[in-house]
């Protein structure tokens, strides 16, 4: 199996079980072997008082797609510690879109950034994950 497919099936395993991603309106883009995708379009229940999208929900983004990319090996793997700064608002009706991609997998730990941005390509927001791989897979590898 080609670490491509393995990310994908290891993503469509996660996806299944996903309930908050989807309940938040996140979409799958694309995972490869340490690199995932998804995106969200800001809608009125993300926005805070400020009318802008809420951190919580960038950051709930951003942790997603650090999920599905450290969970791209078939390994089962939990995040450690997140740090996120945020950049800009994101407002509504923005395409905000997290691309995570692994810095460095040393062991059970790893470490990955994801960059959020908008439809026009401004930061929103950058985010760093660490990881720990626990007992498990994703889905049975013959």
């Amino acid at each position: 199996m080609t670490p491509k497919v393995r990310a994908e099936k290891a993503a469509a395993a996660m996806w299944a079980q996903d309930h908050a991603s989807k309940w938040a309106g996140m979409e799958l883009i694309e995972v490869d072997e340490g690199t995932a995708t998804l995106a969200l379009t800001v809608q009125q229940h993300h926005c805070n008082g400020h009318g802008i999208c809420h951190g919580g929900v960038t950051f709930m983004l951003a942790d997603s797609a650090f999920a599905f990319a450290c969970n791209s090996r078939n390994q089962s793997t939990v995040a450690q510690h997140n740090v996120i700064s945020y950049v800009a608002p994101g407002r509504l009706g923005d395409r905000l879109t997290a691309r995570a991609t692994e810095q460095s997998l040393t062991g059970r730990s790893g470490i990955y950034d994801v960059t959020v941005t908008n439809q026009d390509g401004r930061k929103i927001a950058e985010f760093r994950g660490f990881s720990r791989a626990i007992n498990g897979t994703l889905f049975p590898e013959t």
